[in-house]
């Protein structure tokens, strides 16, 4: 995420790692012979389970990713976005926002100059603000990275618009290099049940439990691809990272060993979680320069590897920013690790540096939530209270003034007073937020 002129800091950058991203913000159970799997029926919902609310934006909005209008270029508190219909699910890109009604209709608004709003904005003011994406398709759930947007339809098919981007710049969302400023479907072999998006990947979980990635590889964030192939594709061209393919864990192909089915996936900025179809495994592949995907060593993964850190539990989130990880246990436990610096680890003022395994905020309790940014973290309580910690450079904590946050810390303003959060998605340089009122009518 290229930082803006008046920050006084910038966000984290890679450049003083192996990575250099130009961001805008074990081994598998399966037996020697596999056994027949069993077709899952498709159960496509929206993330937020079809809650309804409105609108909060805060933090920079430069380039329009608040949806305030062209004359807000920054907010300290939640500001309500003005969007026609009632809203079930939120997401922030790195600089932009989407937002899905009850409708199943996509709005969008920020930043446009790669095609990530898949709308047309050439009048001067109309990224500044919702406006809708022409799909003619219900739409069920929604991802956002730097550039580009995914939807997946009621049906379980996938849509997708804007461009990938590398250490090179941009590559195009398809095979022919080409940005996409208007929704294209992207072929898969099987309906599609959940898809989740990092800064530049994208993942997709069928419903009969296969993963596919596709778009940067750079850091091993697909999961399927050696790393001399990673850069462009290398001879074997950009069609092997953009084209959706399916990952498959360490072992002979044909073996049985190889083809691991799986319950749940989670894109972090620059890697992949993917939880096992029994739900007690945990394998992660991509970027873990500071051990945020709980791994031995600080080397990136390219194919999955089984995060033995977090066996034990049952994980119903796992989020991660650009340099470390935010997890949501089944009984409502925060657990964090990576790089701890600004205080996006939320574990005090001593811990600045990296945590190698996931360590629990034992102040947080009873969350049904928790999200990331680059460098901040967010969690909402079962009672609609969110709470944010990390850097406050960008303004996107919802506190008093810009100063680093280090321990969990609840979220305030106006618009807050008398709604409660249903759900926080942090951006590269903003944050996006679901609430209702208290009273579980959805606010005009």
């Amino acid at each position: 995420m290229a930082p803006s002129k008046t920050r006084k800091r910038a966000a984290d950058s890679t450049t003083d790692d192996v990575i250099k991203t130009k961001s805008k913000r074990g081994r598998p159970r399966a037996s020697d012979v596999a056994e027949p799997q069993v077709k899952r029926k498709l159960e496509v919902q929206p993330s937020c389970r079809t809650v309804e609310g409105v609108v909060l934006t805060l933090g920079q909005g430069d380039t329009g990713q608040l949806g305030l209008g062209e004359d807000v270029m920054e907010r300290k508190k939640p500001g309500l976005v003005a969007i026609q219909d009632k809203v079930i699910d939120v997401c922030a890109g790195g600089m932009h926002t989407v937002a899905l009604t009850v409708k199943g209709e996509v709005w969008s608004w920020g930043c446009n100059d790669e095609g990530a709003l898949g709308r047309d904005t050439s009048e001067i003011g109309t990224e500044t603000v919702p406006g809708k994406v022409e799909l003619g398709a219900k739409i069920a759930q929604l991802g956002a990275g730097d550039s580009h947007t995914i939807a997946l339809t009621t049906d379980g098919r996938v849509w997708c618009w804007g461009t990938f981007r590398d250490n090179n710049g941009q590559f195009g969302l398809t095979s022919d290099g080409k940005v996409q400023p208007r929704p294209v479907e992207i072929p898969l072999p099987a309906r599609v049940l959940k898809i989740s998006s990092g800064v530049s990947h994208v993942a997709c979980l069928t419903e009969d439990g296969d993963l596919y990635t596709f778009g940067c590889g750079e850091q091993g964030q697909l999961g399927r691809i050696a790393e001399c192939f990673t850069v462009r594709g290398g001879r074997k061209g950009l069609s092997l990272l953009v084209d959706p393919a399916l990952v498959r864990m360490k072992g002979k192909r044909g073996s049985g060993k190889s083809h691991m089915k799986f319950a749940d996936v989670f894109c972090g900025s620059h890697n992949t979680f993917a939880i096992s179809d029994d739900q007690e495994d945990v394998y992660a592949f991509g970027l873990n320069n500071y051990y945020q995907m709980g791994l031995e060593g600080d080397t990136a993964r390219y194919v999955p590897e089984h995060v033995e850190s977090l066996s034990g539990k049952r994980w119903t989130q796992i989020e991660a920013g650009q340099h470390h990880t935010v997890a949501l246990s089944e009984d409502g436990e925060v657990y964090v690790m990576g790089r701890g610096e600004y205080g996006r680890l939320g574990l005090g003022e001593d811990m600045d540096k990296e945590v190698t395994k996931p360590t629990q905020l034992t102040d947080l309790r009873n969350i049904c939530g928790v999200a990331t940014g680059s460098s901040v973290s967010f969690a909402v309580n079962k009672n609609g209270e969110a709470y944010s910690w990390g850097m406050g450079t960008n303004l996107q904590l919802g506190l008093s003034d810009d100063d680093d946050v280090w321990v969990p810390t609840k979220m305030s303003g106006k618009q807050l007073e008398t709604r409660d959060v249903v759900l926080v998605s942090g951006g590269g340089q903003h944050t996006v937020m679901l609430a209702r009122d208290k009273d579980n009518n959805t606010a005009a």
